[in-house]
């Protein structure tokens, strides 16, 4: 939330000139909605791990290079940008792929 206020107010002037406040917005959208993700995600099996990894990286990624684009609009940044989406989508189908095991009967 805080980028995104930043965007909206601190560097407003400068993401109107590069025509950037919609990107900036795309990317703070993402950005909390994954972070937000990451804090409800259960520490404890490694599906879970590796959704942790795949938002974290995608959150970089994807939110980290639109952040760069609005502000220089360096617009090669936004080949990267892909990159990051697909992280972040990898990181929710491990998540829906995760399956609870079966509990094994005690043996005696």
């Amino acid at each position: 939330m805080a980028l995104g206020a930043f965007g909206a107010h601190g560097l407003k002037a400068v993401l109107e000139s590069n025509h950037t406040l919609e990107v900036w917005h795309t990317a703070s959208l993402y950005h909390l909605l994954h972070a937000v993700a990451l804090l409800l995600l259960p520490p404890a099996n490694a599906v879970h791990r590796l959704s942790r990894i795949l938002f974290s990286s995608g959150i970089l990624i994807f939110s980290g290079s639109l952040y760069t684009l609005a502000v220089t609009g360096i617009k090669w940044l936004g080949a990267i940008t892909p990159i990051g989406g697909v992280a972040l989508i990898a990181g929710w189908v491990a998540i829906g792929f995760h399956r609870k095991q079966p509990a094994t009967p005690d043996s005696k």
